[in-house]
């Protein structure tokens, strides 16, 4: 079996979650002995990157235009690799790339699958756009896919909207692989950031809207008062926020206690997930958080609003998962850390849980049942 993954970008800075559930099934599918093949962006894409995902292979194309991640050329190369594929697997929705790779499967009558990750709703900027690119060929695309992969069961209002059935829709969640979270240095981890040697409250991901690190900062001042001691870093790129945030901290009158430290990756996010007490994911909206996951393979208790498509989490303990306002994740924060035994408790059996649910090792049989039963059906015409 000869599978395609499309994502814009494997990036983790720019791609986020998306880019590392691509990483994780090609390289899995890969070590199964599948030959699986991404085709990417050149965006923020090193070679120690490419070769990490071995033995999945990694083919890219040069971008024009980073606003809208529209590759320059590349029509010859889609059209020769949809032809060398049995399965296409389309990642995420707002993309130029997934919209040529669809044109030409379509053309040449091979089939494709597709997994938004949460992607679907106009959530964020750039309406009208979406819509235009919707009318176009998002809805077609969706609908004259041959499956359907929804993060978490949230998802499924969002492709019945594209006029998909929820019966028709699989569910392979996010997933995680523990060799890519080696145990490091504390005290290199804080120096490195300029971090001192308290408690801390973390947050991963980009600071921008939709990732809700302003209610996370609002939250955390409501709440210092009744857990004194613990600091709040932010480990993540500036999405539009880092300068309002930084002025609404000195504000407040906390900046002593909040520090940002910019993207992570390797060793030093595992180290923020280890070392941290609590990670916090105060989104607004989004598909099952893979940092969710991540934080949890480290033995790291989360805090999630009810917007993160992840209400697995209340069946290890009901008060990780709070309403997605200041004054939720503030009653989330107090619940957890006034005592700290309380997340020494979380802790192991929230690691457990993510281990025996979200290994990738364990996923992946998922995506070989799905693709397996593709091959004995008729491609759509």
């Amino acid at each position: 079996m000869r599978v395609l993954n499309v994502n814009s970008t494997l990036g983790l800075k720019t791609g986020g979650g998306t880019a590392e559930r691509t990483f994780q099934m090609s390289r899995y599918l890969a070590t199964l002995g599948f030959a699986t093949t991404i085709l990417t962006l050149d965006i923020e894409l090193d070679e120690p990157r490419k070769q990490a995902v071995s033995p999945a292979t990694v083919v890219t194309l040069p971008c024009l235009w980073m606003r809208f991640y529209i590759p320059r050329s590349g029509l010859e190369i889609i059209r020769r690799l949809v032809n060398e594929s049995d399965i296409i697997h389309l990642m995420g929705h707002w993309s130029i790339l997934n919209a040529l790779v669809y044109v030409v499967a379509r053309r040449e009558n091979k089939p494709y699958v597709v997994c938004p990750a949460g992607a679907l709703p106009f959530f964020g900027r750039s309406a009208l756009l979406k819509l235009l690119y919707n009318l176009l060929v998002g809805y077609a695309l969706i609908r004259n896919a041959i499956a359907w992969i929804a993060v978490t069961e949230g998802e499924f209002s969002h492709f019945e909207s594209y006029g998909i059935s929820s019966s028709e829709v699989i569910v392979i969640p996010n997933g995680v692989s523990e060799q890519d979270f080696p145990v490091t240095s504390k005290c290199i981890f804080l120096k490195r950031h300029s971090l001192p040697d308290v408690p801390y409250i973390l947050f991963m991901g980009r600071l921008n809207p939709i990732k809700g690190p302003d209610l996370l900062l609002r939250a955390y001042i409501q709440a210092c008062k009744n857990i004194p001691g613990y600091h709040l870093v932010f480990a993540g790129p500036d999405g539009g926020m880092f300068s309002g945030l930084v002025q609404e901290a000195k504000k407040a009158g906390v900046s002593a206690q909040v520090h940002f430290i910019g993207y992570v990756s390797g060793e030093d996010k595992s180290a923020a997930y280890r070392y941290a007490q609590l990670l916090v994911v105060p989104s607004r909206q989004e598909a099952m958080s893979i940092v969710a996951v991540e934080a949890g393979i480290c033995g790291t208790p989360v805090l999630l609003t009810n917007q993160c498509g992840f209400s697995d989490v209340r069946q290890v303990d009901p008060r990780m998962e709070v309403e997605a306002t200041v004054e939720g994740i503030a009653t989330g924060l107090s619940n957890l850390l006034v005592d700290p035994i309380t997340v020494t408790q979380i802790s192991p059996a929230w690691k457990i849980f993510v281990e025996k649910r979200y290994a990738w090792s364990n996923i992946v049989e998922e995506y070989l049942k799905l693709y397996r039963g593709i091959m004995l059906l008729p491609v759509h015409k």
